[in-house]
């Protein structure tokens, strides 16, 4: 098959493992920068190039949008579809994922227990609300933070209210959310591939912090899920759309708390804490799909 990886980089990590795994396979890979890519629509046909590389020529894509490029991502995404080319997530999916409140409005959608959040709207009293989710100490969270970048716990009402405005100062949306005291600066990582969890770890923040980021220092173990956790990881993937997916679970007193649901998570840290090979396990299902596609047993849907 020929594939194309969507990055920014070949030099990341995950990147590199599914570069790799795909030429030990025996597919034809491609890394293309998704930032530079041309694209045409004309009559009844449309096509993109990478230099002067058709597109159209692929049977798959595996997109790795990084958040600061995500409405071209999808965009991108939108337009191989277009062209029929099977991708690993859908632009729709990609943008849900992207914004926190609306994923939280969707975990909420399909019964699936969240932190208490409340969308903070510009010049309102900021008091009531983190009453409403769980009283001080409170997190603030810009709505499309990533890796731990733009969250914040927040200890008195006045760093809140200094923080928020801060932010919305400059166009930022912003929620306050629960903090979950009995995680201990703890989560659970669930990689879901084609509505099944494929591997987890735990996480656990580096004393003194409170977000458990690989990227902040945090440390991780390989970790089996509940029954309850399995279910919530695979229903949260399947409510947004995506057939590959990081679901970060928080553990509460009240059970499984989904924190968010990540459309291109790290390879890095799941492959090396749990040693499972989480690129053979895309390249399964990404075969198993274009296999079944051009075999004309799974049927497209029709836009109407």
């Amino acid at each position: 098959m020929k594939i194309g990886i969507l990055s920014v980089s070949q030099e990341i990590y995950s990147t590199q493992a599914l570069l790799q795994c795909g030429l030990a396979r025996g597919h034809q890979m491609e890394v293309i920068d998704y930032r530079k890519c041309s694209m045409v629509i004309e009559q009844g046909r449309a096509e993109m190039y990478y230099k002067d590389f058709p597109l159209s020529q692929l049977d798959a894509v595996i997109p790795r949008i990084t958040s600061s490029f995500t409405q071209m991502g999808a965009i991108v995404l939108s337009h191989l579809k277009l062209m029929k080319v099977f991708s690993t997530v859908k632009p729709d999916a990609l943008l849900m994922a992207r914004d926190k409140l609306r994923c939280l409005q969707r975990m909420q959608e399909v019964g699936i227990d969240v932190p208490q959040t409340a969308y903070v709207g510009n010049g309102q009293p900021i008091g009531p609300l983190i009453s409403m989710v769980g009283g001080l100490p409170v997190v603030i969270k810009l709505l499309e933070s990533t890796q731990g970048l733009g969250v914040i716990l927040s200890e008195s009402y006045r760093n809140a209210e200094s923080t928020i405005e801060a932010f919305q100062q400059v166009n930022e949306r912003v929620i306050l959310q629960e903090f979950i005291r009995e995680a201990r600066g703890a989560d659970v990582r669930a990689f879901v591939v084609n509505g099944k969890v494929v591997a987890s770890m735990k996480r656990q923040a580096r004393d003194g912090e409170f977000r458990s980021n690989l990227h902040r220092g945090a440390t991780a173990q390989s970790e089996p899920l509940s029954l309850q956790e399995d279910y919530v990881a695979r229903t949260a993937a399947k409510a947004t759309g995506l057939d590959v997916a990081g679901v970060d679970i928080l553990r509460s007193e009240r059970g499984p708390l989904i924190m968010e649901v990540n459309a291109s998570p790290g390879l890095e840290g799941i492959e090396t804490f749990t040693q499972v090979d989480v690129s053979g396990k895309i390249f399964d299902f990404i075969e198993k799909k274009v296999n079944a596609l051009k075999n004309g047993k799974v049927k497209r849907k029709a836009i109407v």
